[in-house]
């Protein structure tokens, strides 16, 4: 039960920091980026994701661990859409369930 809250947790702070690093990335100029804090925020839950990821190794097989964090574009598509505003198509939405389909397959 610790494990999947691990990889969850994982897989969503994963998500969490590409979206803080799509706000830096809107900065004008390489200097504003570098001294944007939503660069820092996203480098912060990258980190923290990769140190849960290795706990997680620890008591998961690596066969099971990466494929099971395929959940990431989940998250991704789901915050993308809530904080961005971005558009969920059905193509989309195909592709995700595609990619945790072969990740189930994998990890089963």
């Amino acid at each position: 039960m610790i494990e999947t809250g691990m990889v969850l947790s994982m897989t969503f702070m994963g998500a969490a920091a590409s979206i803080f690093f799509k706000r830096a990335s809107g900065s004008e100029g390489f200097i504003k980026m570098l001294l944007n804090v939503h660069l820092y925020i996203g480098g912060i839950l990258y980190l923290a994701a990769a140190a849960v990821n290795i706990l997680a190794l620890r008591y998961l097989d690596y066969s099971v661990v990466l494929p099971v964090s395929s959940i990431t574009y989940i998250w991704t598509m789901l915050l993308s859409y809530i904080i961005l505003k971005e558009t969920i198509t059905k193509k989309k939405v195909l592709g995700v369930l595609c990619i945790v389909a072969g990740a189930v397959c994998v990890a089963v």
